[in-house]
């Protein structure tokens, strides 16, 4: 089985992607958190930073794009190809953010397939690589998912990755295996699964109701367990030491790329809403982590929990 990292909007920069790879490997694709296609500029300064190649060294990354825009993406794969060397980018369809999609992009894209496909039309024609699309079921009801496979089918899609939810549902509801049945039945490229996969025992699942699909995409389940997919591939479990080393290498990561206690503190305040995920006893020392107004605060607390704490077996991991 293959496993791709799902990009996450502040989590799965460079710094994280450096991390796990170093940390915990297992993962056969990154994708970079999507890159908003600019009118007058290709990317701002924190787009571009983050896809160099010095950033990601020995890392397989694809760039992902958000657009609604068909001349502006051509210009930005261009870029991507000619001053960068990228040889395939990832279209997001699948943000189900309230102000992406009132902005008609991402999801927000799905609700209007007769320019979609105008859209699609277009880039395919002129790109000279190659690109996949993430993608949701449809806006507001999963019947919608029929003509946008349909339109899908009509391009060189390198691979489809599908979300099987519809944007309404963000990331509430169960996904809908049915959709993602009849995507890997009708879809001419190669389908991959992407949603609520969180430990070792959903993917099982996955696998027994999905044997064919030999990719899957996971975002929250790799970011709140980064041993998983070498995990899903035989190796060891997540243990202390390794994690340890993990956060600190996401610390002084961000510690010299951000300026201020506080910035840096956002960054890995974020991240603990999904480590704490695999720990036990955690609650006292989680409140310590988010009340830490300083670095020595936060370091503290987290030695504390990291000391006090063991890594569950079975984690229960609800988002």
């Amino acid at each position: 089985m293959k496993i791709y990292l799902a990009p996450m909007e502040g989590i799965t920069g460079y710094i994280f992607r450096n991390a796990l790879s170093q940390c915990f490997g297992g993962v056969d694709r990154y994708f970079t958190p999507f890159i908003t296609t600019h009118t007058k500029k290709a990317m701002n300064a924190r787009e571009t930073n983050d896809i160099l190649s010095e950033h990601n060294s020995g890392i397989p990354l694809v760039p992902q794009i958000i657009s609604k825009d068909a001349d502006d993406t051509i210009k930005l794969i261009e870029k991507l190809e000619k001053e960068y060397g990228y040889q395939e980018v990832n279209l997001n369809l699948g943000c189900p953010s309230g102000t992406v999609v009132a902005k008609g992009r991402g999801a927000g894209f799905l609700a209007h397939p007769k320019e979609l496909q105008m859209y699609l039309e277009q880039v395919y024609d002129k790109i000279g690589i190659a690109m996949s699309i993430k993608t949701r079921i449809g806006l507001e009801d999963a019947g919608e998912f029929r003509q946008l496979l349909e339109i899908f089918n009509q391009f060189p899609v390198s691979e489809l990755m599908v979300h099987p939810r519809v944007q309404k549902d963000f990331y509430k509801n169960k996904p809908d295996w049915e959709a993602f049945s009849y995507a890997c039945q009708e879809s001419r490229c190669n389908v991959v699964y992407n949603g609520n996969l969180f430990t070792k025992e959903d993917v099982a699942e996955f696998q027994k109701r999905f044997p064919s699909c030999d990719t899957v995409m996971i975002g929250r389940g790799l970011i709140s367990n980064p041993a998983l997919a070498r995990e899903l591939k035989g190796g060891k479990r997540l243990e202390m030491e390794e994690f340890q080393e993990f956060h600190g290498l996401l610390l002084q990561g961000y510690a010299k790329e951000l300026s201020g206690d506080k910035n840096i503190l956002f960054k890995m305040k974020e991240l603990w809403f999904y480590f704490e995920k695999q720990f036990d006893h955690t609650d006292k020392h989680m409140k310590k982590i988010k009340k830490s107004q300083s670095l020595m605060e936060y370091e503290l607390a987290v030695k504390q929990l990291l000391n006090e704490s063991q890594i569950l077996e079975q984690p229960t991991v609800l988002f």
